[in-house]
């Protein structure tokens, strides 16, 4: 049972720090969490927090474009940045006598990245992003479905409406005075947490956190959270196809269930694995394996926190069977692990399986900062860490299938289906 050592403490400014030593191997962690996403965007500004992630790497005050990599790098340290609905991270690992290093670089762009930021770096990010955007969404086969399942689950205007990626024509509006207002209103130490794990000297590394991010001052105007609170559900089937550069039909099923970190979703981490976690998973057994109606199949809940989130389905057609056969049985599937539950062995396994992903992931220090920082960010609750395999397990046969009853209905589904353009074009002819 994950024990991971936390200490807990909160500078002047507002930064939460969190530190979790463990001298085993000489590399440290260096993980910066800020409460700011794709959900905090303004309309008509979408895609600004990612846009931002870039930003940070183009140079600060202090650091010129590209030092930041090269000096991480040159000590043999990794590092990287990710963006998501909740949040903005930034992450290094390193040798553990590079720490300081990696808190100096840190907080310099927290607290001088304005002074440096200029027309040149915003057009050349822009462009980075929007390349983003083709590459990964808008020519990769079946790349627009999670976009199109955030617009479809939740309505328009709410925060979750809109992908993380963000829209082409927000991104060309961009400007140098919403890219610099962002940073002032959301990259400010009482909107952050940081964490310090693996090998180092606990009162050394907070009395370097002070040093470093002590003198930067707070933002006393953050804005307050956005109102994130919908219908438990849909109201009724939402049904889409999607004629696209396919060369197989894919049908994707999605409800909108409880938001991450709450009672109500642990069940539905359990319902994806028991679904659709390796090939004694569910969907695989019964499409792949069985009925030899699906080539892959996946299923998976996103950890958003704010209100509701969604559980997720999806499986891509053989080329010899109808579409409508595979979302049949699909749905079929889904349905009766709402009437039937899981048995005994299924449960066994997929604790199993989730038992062992989450000790190998605690086992990394990079990892382990990273679910400190997620934890102490979204609920001021860093101590959730050693309870994930306890919060699992703890989920019963019964528990699942009243969560699949209460949220797997087709009033509460979603149902999008992706089919080669051709074929379209042959319907319509």
């Amino acid at each position: 049972m994950a024990h991971i050592p936390i200490q807990r403490h909160r500078l002047d400014n507002g930064l939460r720090v969190i530190l979790s030593p463990d001298g085993r191997t000489p590399i440290v962690a260096v993980n910066l969490w800020y409460g700011v996403g794709s959900r905090h965007e303004e309309r008509g500004r979408t895609g600004f927090a990612h846009l931002f992630e870039h930003m940070m790497f183009q140079g600060s005050a202090n650091v010129a474009k590209g030092e930041h990599f090269a000096m991480v790098n040159g000590v043999g340290g990794t590092l990287n940045a990710s963006t998501w609905t909740d949040r903005t991270n930034y992450f290094e690992t390193l040798p553990s006598h590079e720490l300081e290093l990696a808190l100096w670089l840190e907080s310099d762009r927290m607290a001088s990245l304005l002074p440096a930021m200029t027309q040149e770096k915003l057009d050349n990010q822009r462009d980075v992003v929007k390349n983003e955007r083709r590459s990964s969404v808008d020519n990769q086969p079946y790349g627009t479905a999670e976009e199109r399942m955030q617009a479809l689950l939740w309505p328009e205007g709410h925060p979750y409406h809109h992908s993380t990626i963000g829209s082409m024509e927000d991104l060309s509006a961009a400007s140098l005075e919403d890219v610099s207002r962002f940073f002032a209103t959301y990259y400010a130490p009482n909107n952050a947490v940081l964490t310090v794990a693996g090998d180092f000297d606990p009162e050394a590394a907070l009395a370097a956190v002070g040093r470093h991010f002590g003198p930067i001052p707070a933002n006393p105007d953050l804005p307050p959270s956005p109102i994130m609170d919908v219908p438990d559900s849909l109201g009724g089937e939402v049904r889409e196809v999607v004629p696209d550069q396919v060369e197989l039909p894919r049908v994707h099923v999605a409800y909108r269930i409880p938001p991450f970190g709450t009672e109500g979703h642990q069940a539905f981490d359990v319902v994806s694995d028991l679904l659709g976690t390796g090939r004694a998973s569910r969907l695989y057994r019964s499409l792949v394996r069985e009925r030899q109606l699906a080539a892959d199949v996946a299923a998976f809940v996103f950890p958003w926190a704010g209100g509701s989130t969604v559980l997720a389905v999806w499986a891509t057609a053989r080329p010899e069977i109808e579409v409508d056969t595979l979302e049949a049985q699909l749905l079929d599937d889904v349905a009766r692990l709402a009437t039937d539950g899981p048995t005994d062995d299924e449960l066994a396994r997929v604790r199993t399986l989730h038992a062992a992903a989450a000790e190998q992931g605690l086992e990394q220090v990079g990892e382990r900062a990273d679910r400190l920082s997620q934890y102490a960010c979204l609920f001021d609750r860093p101590e959730m860490v050693n309870t994930e395999i306890e919060r699992y397990d703890a989920v019963t046969a019964g528990q699942v299938r009243q969560a699949m009853a209460d949220r797997a209905g087709a009033d509460n589904r979603l149902v999008l289906t992706y089919i080669p353009a051709e074929d379209a074009a042959e319907d319509a002819a």
